[in-house]
């Protein structure tokens, strides 16, 4: 075993990255991981990586041959403290900040050794990504990650210093809350010194940033963590980050006048460039022009409504509602598979038919020709604006959804798919946007009743407030949300502080008293003791330092995140626990059970109390008794309780594997 030294009184003078050429003959000790190790005989030379980057060190057995000695037992990923004189480099390398200068050891401390790694600590590595999130630790060593936290680091400063500048107070809220649903399930806290009851974690300070405004604060901020029990996408986790914000006698004007101070300065920190005030727009205007409410302004390619052109084709083409085209730049070059590939991505958004016209310097091509005529289809093009290499993409949509365009919304996501097919979205522009009136109220496909469109305090534009329960699809919100590039940054709006509002917005939503104080009751009664005007936002920083940093996952911008499934793979959580802490808990936890037909025609039934998520799943597999299905049993931590039974048709449930199958 390789003998390890002790740290002494040894002090670091420089980050390795920090060294520069008016460093030169100094004398430096710098502390780190060894990165790279080159052997050349009578010299050894060995990259020192620390957090602020990389530094080359120089073991010349003829000065120093105990300190070689000692470099030679060196390799990757192993703990140095190095003490040396800075000298300039014969050949600068021009890759490395540090690449004037390198450092030749006089001393040496060996201070630990490291397990060959799973993978190289460089900025582009072949591991997939589940091998990095189980080795996170390593993978935080990457540059690509510590420039990221560095940046992430700055960006919540820079809104801490701006925030403080303008008067605000950075006060907490509690983690351990009660459950109040707003929109995406709670996670649930059980109290053992209360068993049955539960605490939530705080999908967002909402009530509580309101209680504030009610309790004088006048200007509230925090970085909030705030979580949600959400299907999970590439840009969501289940625990977040979000900078909260919170003001008492507020125009909107006024909120949108502080987020773009803490913007502009934000993205200074990443040094990029931006004017205030940013550009502002109608939710109706975004769908219309955009078909979404969050749309990318770094490149053309506006929707426009023809659906007076396609009034010869409704019947035979079953067109309901509007339709939607949109001139995609220098697509006419398409070939059938890409046309094909087009009408069935729209088809899986939701389209009725896709429809197309090729515009091209001699002239213009179309299937729809016959059915709407040469005359409608230059109307169309004129319509659009196409010019000669374009193709004009039109959709209808199969279902009608009350209060929206279904047709814009689908062709908006088409508008995107084909700016990025087409290398149309230039990456180095940035386009803020504030979007404003939207609907108070979306429709609740399955539940067939509306819901509040953000949450149910949310003010009303004055002048609508008299369709509230006549026209409810009609009635605008003072909501607003803050895009950046095609991108959500955040949402908020101005509150309602009437008691009376309240309760019409929570009958029209169905709540009835009852409900009201169950969910909301301490909140009710705040809003009878002089509640005044307030408004906020909330802005999602793991988005924000996504964008400014160039990553496409926001896993990148965390130093520990979750995959898409909810899972810490490094801590291996969610985990099991053990039965005495679910008895002092009061819990008992049902089994899983899952039944699915079998090719026999018979049935199976599995059942199990603990699910396995971690990697190198058992391949153990149970095969039907007529031998006609063999199903693996990946999904079944088998430590734990577990059962699988078959029936054939119309028989009895027979175990055939587990725990109790003997």
């Amino acid at each position: 075993m390789t003998a390890l030294d002790l740290l002494g009184d040894w002090k670091r003078t420089h980050y390795a990255g920090d060294l520069r050429a008016a460093d030169a003959d100094k004398e430096v000790v710098l502390m780190g991981w060894v990165h790279r190790r080159r052997d050349l005989g009578d010299l050894i030379f060995i990259d020192v990586r620390d957090r602020g980057g990389i530094a080359q060190i120089v073991f010349n057995k003829e000065l120093g041959a105990a300190t070689h000695a000692r470099a030679e037992e060196l390799r990757s990923e192993f703990v140095v403290a190095v003490r040396g004189k800075v000298a300039r480099r014969d050949k600068p390398n021009p890759e490395l900040p540090s690449g004037e200068v390198e450092v030749f050891a006089s001393e040496v401390h060996l201070l630990n050794t490291s397990k060959t790694p799973p993978f190289v600590i460089e900025d582009e590595v072949s591991a997939t990504e589940e091998t990095r999130l189980r080795y996170r630790y390593l993978d935080l060593r990457r540059p690509q990650l510590q420039r990221n936290l560095a940046l992430r680091h700055r960006v919540v400063l820079e809104m801490r210093k701006t925030l403080d500048s303008l008067g605000f107070l950075e006060i907490e809220t509690p983690m351990l809350t009660r459950s109040t649903p707003e929109g995406a399930r709670d996670y649930l806290v059980p109290s053992r010194v209360h068993p049955g009851r539960f605490y939530a974690l705080p999908q967002s300070p909402q009530i509580f940033k309101q209680l504030l405004m009610i309790g004088g604060y006048d200007k509230y901020f925090q970085i909030a963590r705030c979580f949600r029990d959400e299907d999970l996408r590439a840009d969501r986790q289940p625990d977040f980050t979000q900078l909260d914000l919170e003001m008492s006698f507020p125009h909107q004007d006024d909120i949108f006048g502080v987020i773009q101070q803490v913007m502009l300065r934000v993205c200074a920190v990443g040094g990029i460039t931006v004017q205030a005030p940013f550009r502002r727009m109608e939710y109706r205007e975004a769908i219309a022009r955009y078909g979404i409410d969050k749309p990318d302004l770094r490149f053309g390619m506006e929707l426009c409504d023809v659906t007076r052109h396609f009034a010869a084709g409704v019947e035979k083409l079953r067109i309901e509602g509007s339709v939607k085209a949109l001139a995609a730049t220098g697509a006419a070059a398409f070939s059938r598979k890409q046309l094909d590939e087009l009408t069935e991505q729209a088809k899986k958004l939701g389209a009725r038919g896709l429809y197309t016209v090729k515009v091209a310097a001699e002239g213009v091509t179309s299937s729809l020709d016959k059915t709407l005529g040469s005359d409608a289809i230059a109307d169309i093009v004129a319509a659009t604006g196409a010019k000669p290499g374009d193709l004009i993409v039109a959709v209808s949509a199969a279902e009608q959804i009350p209060g929206t365009d279904a047709a814009a919304l689908i062709a908006g996501q088409l508008r995107f798919a084909l700016a990025e097919k087409l290398s149309l979205i230039p990456k180095d522009r940035w386009e803020f946007l504030w979007l404003t009136g939207f609907p108070l109220f979306e429709w609740s496909t399955s539940e067939k009743r509306w819901a509040p469109a953000q949450h149910p305090f949310t003010g009303i534009v004055e002048e609508d407030i008299d369709k509230l329960e006549s026209a409810p699809q009609e009635v605008r919100s003072k909501g607003y949300d803050l895009v950046l590039n095609g991108v959500e940054l955040g949402s908020g709006s101005i509150r309602i502080h009437s008691q009376e509002l309240q309760t019409r917005v929570f009958a029209l939503l169905g709540l009835d008293e009852a409900r009201r104080r169950q969910r909301f009751g301490f909140f009710l009664d705040a809003l009878t003791y002089g509640t005044p005007p307030h408004g906020g936002i909330a802005l999602g920083i793991d988005r924000i330092c996504g964008l400014l940093a160039g990553e496409k996952s926001l896993r990148d911008v965390i130093a520990f995140p979750k995959t898409t499934a909810a899972q810490d793979l490094m801590a291996d959580a969610p985990s099991p626990v053990d039965e005495e802490q679910l008895e002092d808990l009061h819990i008992h936890v049902l089994p899983h059970m899952y039944e699915f037909k079998c090719d026999c025609g018979g049935a199976w039934r599995i059942m199990f109390r603990k699910a396995y998520f971690g990697s190198g799943a058992a391949t153990r597999t149970v095969t039907c008794p007529f031998g006609k299905m063999t199903i693996p049993l990946t999904l079944i931590d088998t430590t734990g309780w577990w059962l699988v039974q078959h029936r054939s048709d119309l028989g009895n449930w027979t175990s055939v594997d587990g725990t109790e199958s003997s």
